[in-house]
């Protein structure tokens, strides 16, 4: 029974400790999106033609 005990007690000590790590990681941006904003400025292009011709048909 006190091994039980003992392996309950490691594995909240392991579960904390990945814990700390997971919180450590997200505060200095381990999980920022670096990927999005460099493809997204590929479509900008896209995204500024579509909204001339709104607004050139809006006019007319």
């Amino acid at each position: 029974m006190s091994v039980i005990y003992l392996l309950i007690s490691i594995s909240i000590f392991v579960a904390i400790g990945f814990f700390v790590a997971f919180v450590i990681a997200v505060r200095t941006g381990q999980y920022d999106d670096d990927y999005t904003p460099s493809v997204r400025m590929l479509f900008d292009d896209e995204l500024a033609k579509k909204n001339q011709k709104s607004t050139i048909t809006k006019e007319n």
